[in-house]
């Protein structure tokens, strides 16, 4: 019987590690931020870059430690003297919590080597950040998994007879992670009893795994953001795709439901006005129908937006609208423009000299409703010749004509 394979090859050298570049310092000589999805090598360079070190550490994991044993450890640490501190999931941390590291290493009497699942951008304090240097670690190649196999098979000695189809599913099903990897190779060695190991027997012994996807972490952020790119980019099939990758993730359908609402009025618009029926219908359909056939709806809101029209006039013009107001928050409206319910209003010129459009021949007046302090007329909505937008377009030119021939 095998156990802890993953544990018993873990290699100690820097050199026999397979996921790092040559971009990765091979000797400790600062704080260090280990950056990367599970499996994909961190805890294994962090224990190498320790041993070569040859000085006194302590490994602990932010989910179990308290900042008191910090402060403990940092008791026992000098310039002259200093020690590593190995923390696992640094992120767990709070701000403020971070903040202890800080001092000590400044004055040199820690080395701090941090890993992370979440990007440390958003999770690690920028004062931290500046004091250590932030390693990138990237998910496991199909090469590097061969590579991983053969250390396995060797440290056994005695090989796994895969199938090639039966291999490919295996490096399938570990999506990049190693240890997963491992953790697969060791119940294929301890289940399998045919010298011939096929897609069958794969699927006999490993339960299927569930896509690496954490609804709060950055895989979260990747994929609503290669989602949303993909329907930007009129690309239907890829917006489906990532749709797709999320639903198999777990992640909640009426998140996506809100993201498309938000696409159809940032980046399609008014080039195609039917664009936020669809998508708030298919907000609605998930909601009455459940899943999974709920997810169809909002599959074929998918694709009405990836196939629309784009135009982002609309989200521009209200940027630049919120941005005039503020830059003009005290100016108030041409007096033309404000009723007049008092006899002191009117006497004061309120509402004098109004034309209600109505009553023009071409329903328009082209009187001035900006502020009178405004020398220009601000162009603030630019519809695109695009979809429904063209026919706006159209409008606006009509009525800019008749505004210059009434001026």
């Amino acid at each position: 019987m095998i156990r802890n394979l993953a544990d018993k090859i873990r290699p100690t050298l820097i050199d026999e590690i397979q996921n790092i570049n040559e971009s990765f310092p091979k000797k400790l000589q600062s704080s260090l931020i280990l950056y990367g999805p599970p499996g994909s090598g961190k805890t294994t360079y962090a224990k190498a870059m320790i041993k070569s070190a040859n000085i006194p550490h302590f490994s602990l994991t932010a989910v179990e430690t308290g900042t008191q044993s910090f402060k403990d450890i940092f008791q026992k640490a000098t310039p002259s003297e200093p020690i590593i501190i190995h923390v696992d999931e640094i992120h767990h941390f709070n701000k403020s919590q971070q903040d202890i590291f800080l001092p000590h290493i400044e004055k040199g009497s820690i080395i701090l080597i941090g890993t992370t699942t979440e990007n440390p951008s958003f999770t690690l304090r920028p004062a931290l950040l500046s004091r250590c240097r932030v390693l990138t670690f990237q998910q496991h190649s199909e090469t590097s998994l061969k590579l991983i196999l053969d250390r396995a098979e060797n440290f056994i000695g005695k090989r796994l007879n895969l199938s090639d189809d039966a291999k490919l599913l295996l490096f399938q099903m570990a999506a990049g992670d190693a240890r997963y990897f491992l953790n697969m190779v060791e119940e294929l060695y301890n289940g399998s009893q045919d010298e011939n190991i096929t897609v069958d027997t794969v699927s006999k012994i490993l339960s299927g795994r569930q896509a690496i996807y954490d609804k709060a972490g950055d895989a979260h952020y990747s994929l609503i953001s290669a989602f949303h790119k993909s329907i930007r980019g009129s690309d239907a099939n890829a917006a489906l795709y990532w749709y797709a990758r999320m639903l198999e993730g777990g992640e909640n359908p009426l998140y996506i439901a809100r993201r498309i609402v938000r696409i159809a009025v940032e980046d399609i618009g008014l080039a195609d006005p039917n664009a936020l029926t669809q998508a708030i219908s298919a907000q609605q359909a998930y909601a009455f129908l459940g899943s999974p056939e709920g997810e169809l709806a909002i599959a074929q809101a998918v694709i009405y937006m990836a196939t629309a029209p784009k135009s982002n006039a609309a989200y521009t013009a209200y940027k630049l609208s919120r941005k005039l107001a503020s830059d003009t928050r005290n100016t108030v409206p041409p007096k033309h423009i404000i009723n007049a319910p008092t006899q002191f209003m009117k006497d004061q010129g309120f509402f004098k000299d109004y034309i209600y459009d109505h009553d023009t021949p071409n329903c328009f007046s082209g009187q001035n409703y900006f502020p009178d302090e405004f020398k220009n007329r601000p162009d603030i909505y630019k519809p695109v010749e695009r979809g429904y937008e063209r026919e706006i377009n159209k409008r606006l030119k009509y009525w800019n004509n008749l505004r210059k021939s009434k001026n």
